[in-house]
């Protein structure tokens, strides 16, 4: 095989084909052996366990020899990784990734429809949830399954930044300063906290659990940049925590709703006792009930743990001259962001005078949101309001926040987000 990258997954993956040969090849079929690894700089330091003679900056060349019988993609990001996949697949060969991004960009459908035509498999359970095994249960142990939604954390830094705050009642930037220090954020944490890293995720589910061919850039997105402690505490007073979450569900016969945001979720869910940097993932089936998936979501050795899992499939079906299951996918219908539906938070600074709370509240009742409560706190100059809406459309809500953000006795919009489950 070829490895292309040798970052943190690419050398947990070569210390697991060194340290595991022989049970490998027993749990494969044949002898699981490096054939090289493609680098972009020769002079990085490695790991000692990495054979230096192994190391190449020809990654094309290592793709096309005929000796290499899977190609394993560790490079991330679109190019050069999506032409080495390509070229890799159109010889015929395997290929086994866990680059989320070029899977849930436009390229991905392409690449997907070219190992299909090919005879070979195109597998990367390490893409979405690291260690947990959720594209095989979803590809096969729940391929006869009508699934309704599929709802996870799958971004560990912004689950250990928010439990953080929530456990700690610090601000966000203290708590991602932590998470930077410790390795769990990149100096510029911008695909994490603003959710981009949970959209091409949640894109590639729907595809596996729904079949539709989804891109990450028509997936709703908003980030976690701007909760507050001040948020943080109302949920914790109030029996929620705060989650980023990636949702994918159907919504009527033949539509389909693909976002990632935060929501206050219930202290009952299962999804809200899941802290630090871990991953879950709830599934919400017809005939199964309800299902979740826990583990860890990201690291070397737990990413490396799945791309070995992928690479003993996709040898175990080269030799049988078969592939893994690949159905055909459809374009997806999404539903317009303004019909979804959800339950609401609302914070809101405002002028503290006579009048205030009648003011706004004309502004829920003018575009049907319906309020189930509201609180209000007192402040120097000032005070905050904080509603808890029922279930209202996306749309209804957005055109009362636009009258809101006109009032004068409104002087700021702060958390908006949105109820887990809310009536």
């Amino acid at each position: 095989m070829a490895i292309l990258g040798c970052g943190n997954v690419g050398a947990a993956l070569v210390g697991i084909v060194q340290d595991r040969a022989e049970a490998l090849g027993v749990q494969s079929g044949a002898r699981l052996t490096i054939a090289g690894i493609a680098v972009h700089d020769l002079g990085v330091a490695r790991p000692a366990h990495v054979p230096r003679q192994l190391l190449t900056t020809d990654a094309a060349g290592l793709v096309a020899d005929p000796d290499v019988d899977v190609v394993v993609e560790l490079i991330g990001g679109i190019e050069p990784a999506g032409t080495l996949v390509r070229a890799a697949l159109d010889a015929g060969r395997p290929v086994v990734t866990a680059n989320k991004a070029l899977l849930a960009s436009p390229d991905g459908v392409a690449l997907r429809t070219l190992a299909r035509e090919r005879g070979v498999d195109l597998l990367y359970e390490a893409a979405v949830a690291g260690a947990i095994p959720l594209v095989r249960a979803l590809r096969e142990s729940l391929t006869g399954e009508r699934i309704h939604r599929v709802m996870g954390i799958v971004n560990g830094t912004t689950n250990f930044i928010l439990t953080r705050m929530g456990e700690q009642g610090a601000d966000y930037t203290e708590v991602l300063a932590e998470a930077q220090a410790l390795g769990l954020a990149e100096r510029d944490p911008t695909a994490d906290v603003e959710g981009y890293d949970a959209a091409a995720k949640a894109a590639i589910l729907a595809g596996v659990a729904f079949g539709y061919n989804v891109s990450d850039d028509a997936v709703l997105r908003e980030g976690i940049t701007g909760i507050t402690p001040s948020d943080v505490d109302f949920a914790r007073r109030t029996g929620y925590v705060i989650k980023l979450l990636a949702i994918v569900e159907r919504s009527g016969d033949d539509g389909l709703s693909v976002r990632v945001h935060p929501a206050l979720v219930p202290d009952s869910h299962p999804l809200a006792g899941v802290r630090d940097a871990f991953n879950a993932v709830f599934i919400e089936g017809e005939a199964a009930g309800e299902l979740m998936l826990y583990g860890q979501g990201a690291g070397g050795l737990p990413t490396a743990s799945a791309v070995v899992g992928d690479l003993i499939d996709a040898t175990r079906n080269l030799l049988a001259g078969t592939t893994a299951p690949a159905p055909d996918r459809q374009p997806a219908h999404l539903v317009p962001e303004d019909d979804l539906e959800a339950g609401f938070y609302i914070s809101l600074d405002v002028a503290d005078r006579p009048g205030v709370l009648g003011a706004v509240t004309t502004a829920f009742g003018a575009h049907a949101v319906s309020i189930r409560s509201v609180e209000q706190e007192g402040g120097p100059g000032g005070a905050r309001l904080v509603f808890v809406t029922h279930r209202a459309r996306e749309g209804h809500v957005r055109a009362t926040l636009a009258v809101l953000g006109d009032l004068d006795v409104v002087e700021r919009i702060g958390g908006v987000m949105r109820i887990v489950g809310a009536a």
